[in-house]
C-alpha cells in the first residue's frame, strides 16, 4: 500500500482519463456479460463509476504505472495497510 497513491480523477485531462479507462475496459478477461457493450459505453460507465468512487485511479510508485482499482479493492488495500485507523 505504501507504493500506491490515489490520483483524483478530476486532476487528469479528459483525454488522459478516457485513455486510461479505455485501457482498463479492454484488458483481457474483462467480461460484461452475454450482451456485447460498445467501447464508448463501457468507458462512460467506468468514468461515471470513478466519479462515484466505485473505482479509484492509483499510481504504483514501485512499478511506475497507473491502475484502476474497484473501490472495494482500494478500501481493502487501505485497511490492510493500517492507514484507515
Amino acid at each position: 500500500m505504501d507504493n500506491l497513491i490515489e490520483i483524483p480523477w478530476d486532476a487528469l485531462a479528459e483525454d488522459i482519463l478516457n485513455a486510461l479507462v479505455e485501457e482498463f475496459v479492454t484488458r483481457e478477461g474483462t467480461d460484461y456479460g452475454q450482451q456485447e457493450v460498445a467501447l464508448e459505453r463501457k468507458v462512460a460507465q467506468v468514468v461515471n463509476g470513478i466519479r462515484r468512487k466505485d473505482y479509484v485511479i492509483v499510481f504504483d510508485t514501485e512499478a511506475e504505472s497507473t491502475h484502476i482499482l474497484t473501490g472495494q479493492q482500494w478500501r481493502e488495500a487501505v485497511r490492510q495497510s493500517g492507514l484507515d485507523t
